[in-house]
This record gives structure tokens, C-alpha cells and sequence, in this order.
């Protein structure tokens, strides 16, 4: 009688537990797929970038040049005046005029110039660039070069004697192709302006909530996580700076300093804008410090500091940073309308002061008020559309939804 093998039962191979994604893992793919969100946060991303670097993309200084055997970086000081150099400024006095006086001066010299040879602080005179960029045109004649492109079509962008000819004649003193979003009463380049506007706008929204976020992440993680009369004198703090109206006490604050700049706008933007953040994260606090987890590290013997902030603030930071990207709107929108009401800093550009600027004479230059006007509304809107979709994004609801 023969035997039949039978095959002996395979063990099969194991099944690799897939790694589970993060919590802002997760958070990040579904904002992806927000398509307003998406756009909102690139033009966001653009916007810091012209931020950052406004000075190689318009202006008169040079962002590198060799004068006398040395490199200087001439352009630093639209950062900060005290930035520019002393031999510029105080010994060889060139008055903010680079090109002749670097020639006259110092024959051997280069420089690279910025893409658009404007200052967001002076006119263009005739001796700044002699044969190469005339004058700024002043009064209501400083009209934008992209609406001499939208009449006569953009095929004129390319035929330049053209175009100077034929705008000088239409509009008198009208603009040279270099203004292109027109100039002032005074002949100062809006379109400069409107790039180094970039910088105080992105600086005031973000520095103004750095403040108000610290304070009021602090205040409300003492307030929920302690509890007892920490809380309630915490929480009385919080209601009694809620019932000031914050554009009344900044314009009280700014009237007592004798020169306001934005520094001391940034500083009171983020005192008085805390409230919303700290009773957001004591809320998140009283709720977060009676999970298991906190339990178990309080039984291995951490500390309060780490049980707030290594533990709790690590969970509750995903609501909190929705406050704040509306605050940042919030803030850039208070700033516009300190600089429109004249309480601004008269030295830092600002897309505010232009509509200012343009209230006056809104017929003759509505340029004043269009291209500012645009500016903070979509930098506004946008900030708001990311608030949105993080709030969308990193709601426990939507997630066991499978959103």
C-alpha cells in the first residue's frame, strides 16, 4: 500500500503593519486638497518673497557694488537706514544718487541694480540716471504704463521709442515706461511702494501676532492648566482687556509716543490682540490635562513646564493656529487703516498711507486707490482663506468622517 505525501501547510509570511501617519500629516493632505486654501497659500508664499527681497526688486541703491577696491551692499539699508554705509551716506555724501556718483567718483566701479531703478521714499530726478531714466512726473499726470498698455495693447510693451512718444503726447507729462503702477502727487513710484509696502505689511501681521500669540498661549496654558484662582483671576484679565475696544486703545497708546513708528504699532497690535488665543487655549487646557495620557506622564514624574508644553500644548496647538492666521489678517487690516487715518509711520511705506494718499483726488488718481486697494484686500482675504481651511483641516469631526 503506497503512501500519498501530503503537503505540509505553508506558514504565511507575515503582514507589515504600515507606520500610521501623524496627526499634521494627515492635516496637510487634507488642506491640499482645498483648492482655495492651496491658492491662498501660494500667493501668501509669493507675497513674503517680494517681502524679503523688495530692495533687489525695486530701488536705487545697488544690491552689490565694487567703489574703491571694496564691496558694499548699498541696498541693506531699506532694511535699516543704519545699514547703509558710512561712505555713501556721511563722507562721499552720494544722497541716495548711485549711478553718477559712483562714475564720477570712482570710474573703475560696477554695480547690480535692482530690476526696477524706483525708491518707494523720492522722486527720479533728472541727474539720478542722465540718458537712461528720466524724471518721475509729478501732480495727476503720473499715470500707470500698464493702463497706457491697456489702450494702445500690449504689442506697444515691445516698440519703447513708441510708447514714450506717444504717452508723452497723450498725457502731456505722462509717465515713462518705468512707473508701472503710476506715481504720486510728489512723483514718488507707487509701484515701489507697493514692494516695500509688501515688507510692512507681512512684518506688522507677523511680528503682532508672534506677541499676541506668546502672551496669550501663555496666558491661557496657565489659566486651564492650573485652574483655582490662577483661573479665575487669569480669566477676569482676559474679559477686562476683551471689553477695551482695541482701535481706541491703540490710537490712545500711539498718542503717547512722541514719534510712533512700526515697531511700537507691531508692539501694540500684539498686546491688545491676545484675548481670542488665550481663551481658545485654556479651553483646549481644561479639556487636554484630563486625558489618560497627562495621567501617565504625571505618574513618571514630569514637571508642570513639561507636562504644558511637551505634552498638552503639542495637542491643542492645532485649533490655536487658526486664531492666529485670521489675526494676521486682522492685524495687517488695523495697520492699513492706522496708516489711512495718518497714525502710521510716516518713514515706513505702507499700502495704507497710498490709499491716503489717493482720497483727495480719487478721480484724478484712482490709481492711488486700485492697486493698494487690491493689495490689502487679497493679502486679507487670503490669510482668512488659510484660516479657514486649517480650521477644515484639522477638525477631529472631519477626520473620523474621512474628509
Amino acid at each position: 500500500m503506497s503512501t500519498i505525501p501530503v503537503e505540509q501547510p505553508t506558514s504565511a509570511p507575515p503582514v507589515e503593519a504600515m507606520p500610521s501617519r501623524g496627526f499634521w500629516v494627515e492635516a496637510w493632505q487634507r488642506f491640499r486638497r482645498r483648492k482655495l486654501g492651496m491658492t491662498a497659500l501660494i500667493f501668501v508664499v509669493l507675497l513674503g518673497m517680494v517681502a524679503l527681497f523688495a530692495p533687489a526688486i525695486a530701488g536705487t541703491k545697488p544690491i552689490v557694488t565694487r567703489y574703491k577696491g571694496r564691496l558694499y551692499f548699498p541696498a541693506m539699508a531699506y532694511y535699516n537706514r543704519r545699514w547703509e554705509n558710512a561712505i555713501f551716506r556721511t563722507e562721499d555724501k552720494f544722497r541716495g544718487r548711485y549711478p553718477k556718483n559712483l562714475k564720477e567718483n570712482d570710474p573703475e566701479s560696477w554695480a547690480i541694480w535692482p530690476l526696477v531703478y524706483q525708491d518707494p521714499d523720492r522722486r527720479i530726478y533728472e541727474d539720478d540716471w542722465p540718458g537712461v531714466i528720466p524724471p518721475n512726473p509729478t501732480g495727476h499726470n503720473g499715470k500707470p504704463y500698464l493702463y497706457y498698455l491697456w489702450l494702445k495693447g500690449w504689442d506697444a510693451l515691445f516698440d519703447t521709442n513708441r510708447v514714450q512718444e506717444e504717452f508723452s503726447e497723450e498725457y502731456l507729462a505722462g509717465p515713462p515706461p518705468f512707473n508701472l503702477f503710476g506715481t504720486t502727487d510728489r512723483g514718488v513710484d507707487v509701484f515701489a511702494q507697493m514692494v516695500h509696502g509688501a515688507q510692512t505689511a507681512m512684518l506688522v501681521g507677523f511680528v503682532s501676532m508672534g506677541i499676541a500669540a506668546t502672551i496669550g498661549i501663555s496666558m491661557g496654558a496657565a489659566a486651564g492648566y492650573f485652574g483655582g484662582a490662577i483661573d479665575i483671576v487669569l480669566s477676569r484679565l482676559i474679559e477686562v482687556v476683551m471689553c477695551i475696544p482695541s482701535l481706541v486703545l491703540i490710537l490712545a497708546l500711539l498718542a503717547i509716543v512722541e514719534r510712533p513708528s512700526i515697531w511700537h504699532i507691531m508692539a501694540v497690535l500684539g498686546v491688545t490682540g491676545w484675548t481670542g488665543i488665550a481663551r481658545l487655549t485654556r479651553g483646549e487646557f481644561l479639556k487636554l490635562k484630563q486625558m489618560e495620557y497627562v495621567a501617565a506622564a504625571k505618574a513618571l514624574g514630569a514637571g508642570h513646564g513639561r507636562l504644558m508644553f511637551r505634552h498638552i500644548l503639542r495637542n491643542a496647538l492645532a485649533p490655536i493656529l487658526v486664531p492666529i492666521a485670521f489675526g494676521i489678517a486682522s492685524a495687517i487690516l488695523t495697520e492699513s487703516a492706522l496708516s489711512f487715518l495718518g497714525f502710521g509711520d510716516p518713514t515706513a511705506p505702507s499700502w495704507g498711507d497710498l490709499l491716503s494718499k489717493g482720497r483727495d483726488a480719487i478721480r484724478e488718481m484712482w490709481w492711488l486707490i486700485l492697486f493698494p486697494g487690491m493689495a490689502i484686500f487679497l493679502t486679507v482675504l487670503a490669510y482668512n482663506l488659510i484660516g479657514e481651511g486649517l480650521q477644515e483641516a484639522t477638525d477631529p469631526r472631519l477626520r473620523q468622517a474621512g474628509h
